[in-house]
């Protein structure tokens, strides 16, 4: 079966939702509409169908998908127009700005029959992808600690992500990833609690990064960090376990693992500073550990779009569901609480 999809807007994620159909079988790109001349201009450079406007699109019979890649603010009532033209929606992330709107898309798809999802597409990233094996296959022992991280040292890009009133703010831009990769770990498990502090190093308006500590009531505790203005970077990803630690360095690193292997620390030699000694602090020996490379494990991120159509068509189900959509929104709207209180905030009993 060939579908076809309209793509409401031509930023940035939009052209490279372009690139990426033009490898996917049975889907292709029916056309755009985008209120700046110069991206519709583009889209003609490369060959696409220029909408006159979005009522144009919204009436294109060949299109039964629409993809939403436009400012935040503009999701809720872009998509619900989309799907109420009849086409099946995804949204780019985050899905909209809050849970009473997410409430109203959700309806609109009940309301409607169209398929409405989201383009989680970092539950793809091969760094998270290696994490979760890593965990699945009890390398580390019990694990207690999961620090989870990204850090630029830009500030916020020049645009609309700098204004509150487009949905601006680094917890909406990356933290809505990371969030979902933390939920993601522990399918099942409650999350309890979340202590969360905002940035604004570079920007007033809205947070230019984030610090949010997660309790999930199987014990784990899970730091969620972003940051824009740090130029020495932290490790992607720090696994603490009780026989051991893992550490992914950053993009399109293999994951490191020091595991213990044997019982006995016998005969430490101690660290010598200028206050004094230590063995608490001493490192362990070569013969106690044993340091391992996980390789990066692969993913092809053409299967968000090969399972959009595969539930359109009644043969798989989405994903990413609007469920976990909601569980998500609601977590970044702890944080913000978090941070406004000043305190630990609780989730889920």
């Amino acid at each position: 079966m060939e579908h076809k999809l309209a793509l409401i807007g031509f930023g940035g994620m939009a052209g490279w939702h372009h690139d990426l159909i033009e490898r996917i079988d049975g889907l292709t790109v029916a056309g755009t509409w985008d209120i700046r001349e110069e991206r519709r201009a583009l889209a003609r450079e490369k060959g696409l169908r220029v909408y006159r406007n979005f009522e144009d699109l919204l009436a294109d019979p060949a299109a039964d998908l629409a993809l939403v890649a436009t400012p935040n603010d503009l999701h809720r009532p872009l998509a619900i127009a989309a799907m109420e033209a009849g086409k099946h929606v995804v949204s780019e992330k985050p899905v909209t700005l809050c849970s009473e709107d997410l409430r109203a898309m959700t309806e609109a798809s009940e309301r409607t029959g169209r398929l409405f999802t989201v383009h989680q597409n970092r539950r793809w990233d091969e760094d998270f992808l290696t994490i979760r094996e890593i965990l699945a296959g009890g390398r580390l022992g019990e694990v207690h600690r999961i620090e989870s991280r990204v850090h630029g040292a830009r500030g916020i890009p020049g645009d609309w992500r700098q204004e509150p009133e487009h949905g601006g703010g680094m917890v909406l831009d990356w933290g809505v990833h990371l969030l979902d990769q933390a939920l993601q770990l522990f399918p099942g498990v409650k999350l309890t609690s979340v202590y969360a502090s905002l940035t604004h190093v570079t920007n007033q308006l809205v947070d230019d990064g984030f610090s949010a500590e997660l309790a999930f009531a199987n014990g784990v505790r899970m730091l969620v960090e972003v940051g824009t203005s740090n130029f020495l970077a932290l490790p992607r990803w720090y696994v603490l376990g009780r026989d051991g630690s893992a550490r992914i360095a950053g993009w399109g690193a293999d994951a490191e693992i020091v595991r213990a292997v044997g019982e006995s620390e016998r005969d430490v030699v101690p660290v010598r500073t200028a206050a004094g000694l230590t063995k608490t602090m001493a490192p362990r020996r070569p013969d106690s550990i044993r340091s391992e490379t996980v390789p990066e494990v692969k993913s092809d991120i053409r299967e968000f779009w090969q399972n959009v159509m595969a539930a359109v068509e009644g043969r798989e189900a989405p994903r990413v569901r609007l469920d976990e959509a909601a569980r998500v929104m609601r977590l970044m709207e702890a944080v913000f609480a978090s941070d406004r209180a000043g305190q630990a905030v609780a989730f889920e009993a």
